[in-house]
């Protein structure tokens, strides 16, 4: 019985949109079998390169492989690529698409890079109620040129689902070409950057930023003591938390005071908040949503302890 119950939480939680693809069956644990459910999308979040636990500064080819850089003469922005067409991008990095290249499967901003794929851009969706004085809702989409094919280099990132929750303290990651510090650029052969970073909660972060900057579509992270952080040419990447196998993008780079300074954590767009904006937006081939919760968490520990 208690077996059945929680097979039953788990399957209706999957079922309304927290991490179980359209039409994927939950393997019932209470009967005969011993297969384990299938809990999770099985293309998004998957960096079969990556055996990161600590930090270093380079990021090795294949480690971030859903990170992407747009160029224009050069690289400006970063972004994410969430299913075969769709990358995921900041609205501020975007008065047009004009003359922009989508770049996957990059280490290098310099020198031979193997597992290099480029697009074009045929669609630009910017967030309606995006503020560029507030760089509140800082969100947008890019469609590109033709599908890709996915490689251990080029691999969509998972969302995360409304309602996601992304506690303070929380380890995060942070990937991105831009500058290592305020105006000193990313020395030759300019290989793409990683940094562990903790998420730092809205209400501490607007202690620092005021509480009227700060709104529930950001979320924060950093040191406060600082050295550590995104910056410019960062901006529109993602910030990235594993969940067992699986990387989740939870923010978008966004903005910030300077670059690692105490006290000024770097704001992110918090991604949860608009699950329905990019499904509405993508209307096949939908990205990978996952529910991040303590709840389904539990639920999950629990029943595996049953299979």
């Amino acid at each position: 019985a208690v077996c059945s119950m929680f097979y039953a939480l788990v399957t209706s939680a999957l079922r309304g949109g927290y991490g179980l693809p359209l039409g994927e069956n939950v393997a019932n644990p209470c009967g005969s079998t011993k297969t384990k459910p299938v809990l999770f999308f099985p293309v998004c979040g998957r960096a079969n390169l990556n055996n990161r636990i600590v930090g270093g500064q380079d990021a090795p080819a294949g480690f971030w492989p859903w990170q992407v850089s747009l160029q224009g003469s050069r690289h400006f922005c970063g972004g994410s690529l969430i299913n075969n067409q769709w990358v995921l991008t900041a609205a501020h990095c975007f008065p047009s698409a004009s003359g922009v290249t989508v770049v996957l499967g990059l280490q290098s901003l310099q020198g031979s890079n193997p597992n290099r794929v480029s697009r074009t851009i045929t669609t630009l969706i910017v967030h309606p109620n995006f503020n560029s004085a507030t760089q509140n809702n800082d969100i947008a989409l890019l469609q590109l040129s033709s599908p890709v094919t996915f490689t251990n280099y080029i691999t969509p990132v998972c969302l995360p689902s409304t309602g996601s929750t992304f506690y303070s303290g929380v380890n995060t990651w942070v990937t991105g070409w831009g500058t290592i510090r305020s105006g000193v650029s990313l020395p030759a052969p300019q290989t793409l950057q990683e940094v562990q970073i903790p998420i730092v909660g809205n209400r501490r972060c607007k202690c620092s930023y005021g509480a009227s900057l700060i709104t529930d579509n950001m979320m924060c992270a950093g040191l406060l003591a600082g050295g550590k952080d995104s910056c410019q040419g960062d901006s529109g990447g993602p910030l990235v938390i594993k969940q067992n196998i699986r990387w989740i993008q939870a923010g978008i780079v966004s903005f910030g005071k300077g670059c690692a300074l105490p006290n000024f954590p770097g704001i992110y767009t918090r991604v949860s908040q608009y699950q329905t904006w990019i499904n509405t937006q993508i209307t096949t081939n939908k990205p990978g949503f996952i529910v991040l919760t303590v709840l389904l968490l539990l639920l999950i520990l629990l029943i595996d302890r049953v299979i």
